[in-house]
C-alpha cells in the first residue's frame, strides 16, 4: 500500500549546505564565466562563491565531520576572540615553495590567482578566496619521514571554506545568517564545462555534516610509551654549549627545543583532541592541519603577525613559569617572572627585535612600555603587545617572511643562531615553530607560531617544546621548563 505524504504532517528539513535556486544560477553563472576567461588565457581560473549559514553552525565541526580520508582539511579558532574560528576543506590548488624565498614564492602565486578570479569581492566578513596553511621553521624544513606532506611552504586554496567572524553571536531559533559564511572554490580549466564544475562542487556540498566533535576517550584500553627523541641530558648539554658561546659573544639568545613521542595503543582522532583543546585553551589559537594520514594540533599562545587594512598586531612572548592552583602562589610565581633578570632580558630581545623589522615599514609602531602577564591553562608568559600602522600596503604573507623567525622561536643575532639550531638540536623542527594561519584576496590575514602542537601520524604523536638560552641559563632549569610547556599536550595524548 503506498502512503500518500501530502495528507500526512512530515516536514523536510533542508540542510543548510543546499544551495537554493538563485545561488545555484549564480554560482553556474560564475562557473561558466571563468571557464571562458580560461580558454581564452590558457590559463586556470579560480572561482569562488559566499554564502551565509545559520549562525549556531560550527565551522570546524563541520570540517572534521565532513573530511574525506586523505585529503587536506584545516580548523584555526582563537575562541576567546569574540569565537573567530576558520575550517576548510579539499583543495583546488595548491601553492608550495621551499627555501629562503618561500614566503614571497607562495605571496606571488596567491596574488595572480586572486586577482583573476571570479566571485564575491572580500567584504571583511569572510567573503571571497582564501588560502590557508603554513611554513615550516626551517627553508627546507620537514623533510624527516613523519613530516611528510608538511612543505617548507603549503598554502591550499580549500573547495570549502568556512568562517566565523570575530565577535559573532550564536542566536537560538529562526535562521539567523550573516555571523557564518561558506565560501565554495572551483578551479576552471580551458577544457571544462561549468556544469560539471557546479555538480562536483553539490557532491561536496551533499557531504557536509553537522556533527558535534567527537568526545575524547581519556582511558582506552592499552599501553602508552612516552620517551623523548633525544635523551634529556642531550638537552642539557646543548643548553650548556649555547651559554659558552653566549658568553664567548658569537650570539646573544638562542632557542632551542626538544622532541618527545608518544606511541599510543590505537590510532589518534585529531578532531577529539581539537575539541579539548579549544575547550581547554580559549585565549589560545587552536588549529588542526591535515595533509594525507597525518595532522598537526596545537594551542598556541603566540601571534605572529594580523594584518587588517593598514593596522597590524603582532605579540612579543618570551619567559614563562608554571601555574598553581592555589590563586596565591600563581600569583607569587608570576610575580617572579615579572621581576627575573633572566626572563626580562629574553623577552626584551624578542620585543626590540619586532619594532625593529616593523619600523621600516611603518608610520608609527607602538610597544607597552612594559611586560604583561598572560596566563593558559598550564603556564604563564611574558608577553607584549605591539601595534603598527603600515606606511604603504604590505601582504599578510609578506609581513609573516619579514618576521619570522622571531627570537622567540629563533635567536639573536638571527643568522648565527639559525645555523646552530640544528646542529644543537640535532632534529628537524618540520612545521614546529614555524608560522600557520590564512590571508584573503586582499592581503589580510592572520599568522600564529605553531607552538605546544604535536604531529599525530596514526599512534604516534610527535610533541615539541623549546625554550630561549640567554647568558645565565641553566640548563637543568631549561630542561625542566621544557617539561611545563610539554604538559600543554602529554596529559591529553598519553591517557
Amino acid at each position: 500500500m503506498q502512503t500518500d505524504l501530502s495528507r500526512q504532517n512530515v516536514t523536510f528539513e533542508r540542510s543548510p549546505f543546499t544551495l537554493g535556486d538563485e545561488d545555484r544560477e549564480r554560482l553556474l553563472a560564475r562557473l561558466d564565466l571563468a571557464v571562458k576567461r580560461a580558454r581564452r588565457s590558457g590559463e586556470q581560473i579560480l572561482a569562488t562563491i559566499s554564502l551565509g549559514l545559520p549562525a549556531e553552525v560550527d565551522p570546524s565541526a563541520v570540517a572534521c565531520a565532513s573530511r574525506r580520508k586523505g585529503e587536506a582539511w584545516f580548523a584555526f579558532e582563537q575562541p576567546d576572540r569574540g569565537r573567530a574560528a576558520l575550517a576548510a576543506l579539499g583543495e583546488v590548488a595548491h601553492l608550495r615553495a621551499s627555501g629562503p624565498d618561500r614566503f614571497a614564492a607562495v605571496a606571488d602565486r596567491w596574488r595572480g590567482m586572486s586577482a583573476t578570479a571570479v566571485g564575491d569581492p572580500p567584504d571583511g566578513n569572510g567573503s571571497g578566496p582564501l588560502a590557508l596553511g603554513g611554513f615550516a621553521f626551517a627553508p627546507e624544513g620537514g623533510d624527516a619521514p613523519h613530516w611528510a606532506g608538511f612543505e617548507p611552504a603549503s598554502l591550499i586554496v580549500p573547495e570549502v571554506a568556512l568562517t566565523r567572524r570575530a565577535g559573532a553571536r550564536q542566536r537560538v531559533g529562526g535562521d539567523q545568517r550573516g555571523d557564518v559564511r561558506m565560501t565554495l572554490a572551483a578551479m576552471a580549466c580551458p577544457d571544462d564545462l561549468a556544469e560539471e564544475l557546479l555538480a562536483r562542487l553539490e557532491r561536496r556540498l551533499a557531504e557536509l555534516n553537522e556533527q558535534s566533535l567527537p568526545l575524547h576517550d581519556p582511558a582506552p584500553a592499552g599501553r602508552y610509551q612516552v620517551a623523548s627523541a633525544m635523551p634529556p641530558e642531550h638537552y642539557e648539554a646543548a643548553v650548556a654549549r649555547a651559554v659558552q658561546l653566549i658568553e664567548q659573544g658569537e650570539i646573544e639568545k638562542v632557542v632551542l627545543a626538544r622532541e618527545v613521542q608518544v606511541h599510543a595503543p590505537r590510532a589518534y582522532d585529531p578532531a577529539a583532541v581539537f575539541g579539548v583543546l579549544r575547550e581547554e585553551f580559549p585565549s589560545c589559537f587552536v588549529f588542526c592541519v591535515g595533509h594525507g594520514d597525518a595532522t598537526l594540533v596545537a594551542a598556541s599562545p603566540e601571534l605572529l603577525v594580523r594584518r587588517e587594512g593598514h593596522r597590524v598586531s603582532t605579540l612579543a612572548l618570551a619567559g614563562s613559569t608554571r601555574r598553581s592552583a592555589d590563586p596565591a602562589v600563581d600569583d607569587h610565581l608570576g610575580e617572579q617572572l615579572l621581576r627575573d633578570e633572566s626572563y626580562r632580558e629574553e623577552h626584551a630581545i624578542v620585543a626590540r627585535r619586532i619594532e625593529r623589522t616593523l619600523r621600516p615599514h611603518a608610520v608609527w609602531v607602538a610597544a607597552a612600555p612594559e611586560p604583561e602577564l598572560v596566563r593558559i591553562a598550564n603556564i604563564q608568559h611574558l608577553a607584549t603587545p605591539i601595534r603598527a600602522q603600515l606606511a604603504a600596503p604590505i601582504e599578510a604573507l609578506e609581513l609573516a617572511g619579514l618576521m619570522h623567525p622571531t627570537p622567540a622561536v629563533g635567536g639573536e643575532p638571527v643568522e648565527p643562531a639559525l645555523h646552530l639550531i640544528p646542529a644543537l638540536e640535532g632534529l628537524d623542527r618540520g612545521w614546529y615553530s614555524g608560522p600557520v594561519g590564512w590571508t584573503d584576496a586582499t592581503g589580510d590575514g592572520e599568522f600564529c607560531v605553531a607552538l605546544r602542537c604535536a604531529l599525530l601520524r596514526g599512534g604516534v604523536a610527535h610533541c615539541y617544546a623549546g625554550n630561549g638560552i640567554v647568558r645565565d641559563s641553566d640548563p637543568a632549569r631549561e630542561l625542566a621548563e621544557t617539561e611545563i610547556k610539554l604538559q600543554a599536550l602529554l596529559p591529553l595524548l598519553a591517557g
